[in-house]
């Protein structure tokens, strides 16, 4: 459910991020660029809550870390045990 959750709101930005290239690629009149700006704006807020979401998941454990990042844990858990 989670992994889905993820999804959708990262489809979402990439979405957004498109229109807003369309907007400003296609329309050259004032309205255009503040449909541009919202769009923007709302990409950058999904992104923060993306982010956000994201930061709790590892916080709380639901969701743990398996590469590069996983790897220091265990090394510093066997030094704690080595220096006993």
């Amino acid at each position: 459910m989670i992994k889905i959750i993820l999804i959708v709101v990262f489809l979402m930005i990439i979405f957004s991020l498109g229109s807003a290239l369309y907007l400003l690629a296609t329309h050259k009149d004032e309205g255009s660029s503040q449909k541009t700006a919202k769009a923007l704006t709302v990409r950058i807020g999904l992104s923060m809550l993306l982010f956000l979401f994201v930061c709790i998941l590892l916080l709380t454990g639901v969701i743990k870390p398996h590469g590069i990042g996983s790897r220091i844990h265990p090394q510093e858990s066997m030094i704690t045990e080595q220096t006993k």
